[in-house]
């Protein structure tokens, strides 16, 4: 299956309108809507919600009709001029096939999430092209490393360079370690998310497309048994041949349980990742700031991006927005 043409939105600009859509777990807290609202004035940015937001249905942020309705509807809207998702959680990959995805590609916003907006990123980049953003959800405890990586990304029409790691304030007690699996350098368009949506969307008209490309992992609280285990699945389905490199963020809280371990003897994450990963033949690099860590960069999905995995950098070659 083809890629469809790259299409890019437009870059927002102080002052432009963001559409909040709960497209997964339901967000209804009203503090925390509140700290929503001062993190979009902070980005100098006005917001209107979803007319579903706040909804709670079980789980979810409303049921598939309604939270389909408000991702529609966010797309449609004029004055919206990008569509950030409030919060991950569950529920994405219900709503894939009541997007109208000829309607995004006529209005291309803006897409901005990750965990399970990770579904929602596959989708509508392979049934659309649009570039989206793999970054902080709304509602996201920003650091300033993040704020300001996500502003450039979002805000300016330039390529965005060189990416890396926070810099570290102690060599010999780094917070964000990165190591290079496989050494090398790679260049292809980005694509990836969250390795759990990845997984479970393969077998479906949304599955990832990772030939040629530069594909992106990350993860939060798996045991390393279910980590093996996704990534032994994209071994098999042939999603990890012919990929120009491979870039393993960190795995937040991503060992044994405490209490309950799966199992009596145990491998680490890591050594997942090593066993796994270090037979390919293309470039891997492990422990870049993606997802769910604190200190968290904002990656277009579809550009042209280079990957050392000598110096624990990435590099965007292309603009994400016009």
């Amino acid at each position: 299956m083809n890629d469809a043409p790259i299409l890019r939105p437009r870059a927002l600009k102080p002052g432009d309108t963001v559409g909040l859509i709960t497209p997964s777990s339901y967000f209804a807290d009203p503090d925390r809507l509140y700290q929503v609202e001062q993190i979009m004035k902070w980005l100098d940015l006005k917001v209107k919600m979803g007319r579903n937001v706040t909804r709670k249905h079980g789980y979810l942020g409303g049921t598939i009709e309604e939270r389909a309705a408000d991702f529609n509807a966010a797309f449609a809207d004029p004055e919206v001029k990008a569509v950030f998702a409030l919060r991950g959680g569950y529920g994405a990959s219900q709503i894939l096939d009541r997007i109208d995805y000829d309607l995004v590609r006529r209005n291309p916003k803006i897409l901005l999430g990750y965990s399970d907006i990770t579904a929602l990123h596959l989708a509508v980049h392979q049934k659309t092209g649009l570039v989206t953003f793999h970054g902080p959800t709304a509602a996201s405890r920003m650091s300033d490393y993040t704020a300001e990586n996500l502003k450039k990304a979002l805000f300016s029409p330039a390529p965005l360079g060189k990416l890396a790691n926070p810099a570290e304030s102690s060599v010999l007690r780094p917070q964000h370690m990165t190591r290079a699996i496989r050494p090398g350098k790679a260049r292809g368009r980005l694509i990836g998310g969250n390795l759990t949506l990845i997984s479970t969307t393969m077998g479906t008209p949304y599955e990832i497309q990772t030939k040629g490309k530069l594909l992106f992992l990350e993860d939060v609280d798996e045991q390393p048994y279910s980590m093996d285990r996704m990534l032994t699945q994209l071994r098999l389905a042939g999603k990890l041949d012919g990929i120009a490199g491979l870039i393993f963020g960190e795995c937040s809280s991503c060992r044994p349980r405490d209490f309950k371990p799966s199992f009596e003897s145990t491998f680490s994450t890591a050594e997942v990742a090593q066993q796994i990963l270090g037979g390919l033949k293309a470039p891997v690099l492990t422990g870049l700031t993606i997802g769910h860590t604190e200190d968290q960069l904002t990656l277009p999905l579809g550009v042209m991006a280079t990957l050392n995995a000598d110096d624990g950098t990435i590099t965007i070659e292309e603009a994400a927005t016009q």
